[in-house]
C-alpha cells in the first residue's frame, strides 16, 4: 500500500510521534510506504513531497513540531484544489493519505471523504477540544509547560505582594486554563464555557488580601469573556483564514483588577512557548498509537474514520460525528475549580449540601 501523510494546522508536540508511529507500521509491520506532503495540502497540490522511512524518522520522536512542516491552505479555497489533489493521488500511486490536524482540518479531511478520497484523520490539537476523542496529544505537553510556568509565577507575586495573570491557550476551550490552573494552585481560573464577572474575581481577590494572602494567581484562557453588561473589551481581529486574533485578555483583565482594587498586578501570556519543545512521555505514546492505528485503518479501508482515545483505547469513529461541535470542559471540572477559588460571603459550592 502508498500512503500519503500530511499535518496541518497549528503545531503541536507529539506530530513527529505520529509520523515516526505511521511510518514503522507501514515499512516493517505491513510492507507499505509512506511519502510525507510538507506543508500539509499545500504539499500535496504543489507536488512538494520526501519520502519517508525508518531511518529519515530516526531521533524525531523528542522533538517538538513537526518535520513534514505546517499549514492552513487546503483545497477548497482553491477552484482547481480538489482537481490537483486528485492528480497528486494519480501521480504516487496513491491508495490513502493520512491527514493529522485539528477540527478545522479535520472538517477538510471530513469533506475530501465526501467526495470519494481515500482518507484517514488523525486529531491534532493542544486546546483537547476534538469530540469522540478522550484526549488529543499535545495537550499533556501544554498543561505540563503553563504549570511549570505558574509554579514559578507563585514565588515572584508572593515576593512583590502581586496578582499575576497568567494568559493560556484556549479559543473557545478552557481546557489548559482548567488543568493547568488546578495544578498549578491558581487562585482563580476563567474559562470560556463561563463568562466572568469581574467585580466578583475583583471582590474575591480582596478578601484574599484581607486574610493576609497578599499573592494571587489568576489564570486566564485566551477565549474567555466577560458576563455580557460588565465590561467591554475590544473586538477581535480576523486572519487571513477567517479565524479570530486572539491574545490580549490577560493585559485587560490586569489592568481591571488594578484600577478596582488597587492592588499591584502584572501579566504573563504564555503564547507560542505552549506549543514548543520535547513532547511529554504521554504525547509520545499517544501520537505514536494514533500513527499506528491510523496506516491500519487505511489497511482496512475505514475511509473516513478518525483514530481516536476512547477509554485507554485507540478507536474509529466517523469524522463527521468527531466534528460536530466541540469538546467542551466537563462540568465536574468546572465544579472542581470554584471549590478552590477564593469565597465569598454567601457562596455555595455546587454540589455543597444546603440545609432547609
Amino acid at each position: 500500500m502508498r500512503i500519503g501523510i500530511l499535518t496541518g494546522g497549528g503545531d503541536c508536540p507529539g506530530l513527529n510521534a505520529v509520523i515516526r508511529g505511521a511510518v514503522r507500521a507501514s515499512e516493517v509491520t505491513y510492507d507499505s510506504t509512506v511519502i510525507g506532503f510538507r506543508n500539509a495540502w499545500r504539499g500535496v497540490m504543489e507536488d512538494d513531497y520526501e519520502p519517508l522511512d525508518v531511518e529519515i524518522c530516526r531521533g524525531i520522536l523528542p522533538k517538538g513540531g513537526t518535520i513534514l512542516g505546517t499549514s492552513r491552505d487546503q483545497p477548497f479555497s482553491r477552484e482547481d484544489g480538489l482537481k490537483l489533489v486528485r492528480k497528486a493521488y494519480d501521480r504516487h500511486g496513491l491508495d490513502a493519505i493520512i491527514g493529522i490536524g485539528g477540527e478545522g482540518s479535520m472538517g477538510v479531511v471530513n469533506r475530501l471523504h465526501e467526495n470519494g478520497f481515500p482518507v484517514i484523520g488523525v486529531p491534532k490539537t493542544i486546546d483537547n477540544d476534538i469530540r469522540l476523542t478522550e484526549m488529543t496529544f499535545g495537550f499533556q505537553t501544554a498543561v505540563q509547560i503553563c504549570t511549570d510556568a505558574i509554579d514559578r509565577l507563585h514565588t515572584t507575586a508572593e515576593s512583590h505582594h502581586r496578582v499575576l495573570v497568567v494568559e493560556v491557550m484556549g479559543r473557545h476551550v478552557g481546557h489548559i486554563a482548567i488543568w493547568s490552573g488546578l495544578a498549578g494552585g491558581a487562585a482563580i481560573t476563567l474559562t470560556p464555557e463561563e463568562p466572568f464577572d469581574i467585580d466578583e474575581v475583583c471582590e474575591r481577590i480582596v478578601g484574599r488580601h484581607r486574610k493576609g494572602r497578599y499573592a494571587t494567581i489568576v489564570v486566564v484562557a485566551e477565549g474567555a469573556l466577560p458576563k455580557p453588561g460588565t465590561f467591554e473589551i475590544p473586538a477581535p481581529e480576523v486572519d487571513v483564514y477567517g479565524h479570530q486574533i486572539l491574545g490580549g485578555i490577560g493585559q485587560i483583565l490586569a489592568r481591571e483588577i488594578f484600577g478596582r482594587t488597587g492592588i499591584e498586578s502584572r501579566t504573563t501570556a504564555l503564547g507560542h512557548v505552549q506549543r514548543g519543545g520535547s513532547p511529554v512521555a504521554f504525547d509520545r505514546m499517544l501520537g505514536t498509537r494514533f500513527g499506528v492505528a491510523a496506516v491500519e485503518a487505511a489497511l482496512d479501508g475505514a475511509w473516513g474514520q478518525m483514530v481516536a482515545l476512547q477509554q485507554g483505547r485507540i478507536e474509529r469513529v466517523p469524522i463527521a460525528d468527531a466534528i460536530g461541535g466541540l469538546k467542551m470542559v466537563d462540568p465536574d471540572l468546572l465544579r472542581l475549580n470554584t471549590m478552590f477559588q477564593p469565597r465569598l460571603p454567601g457562596d455555595v459550592h455546587p454540589g455543597a449540601r444546603v440545609e432547609d
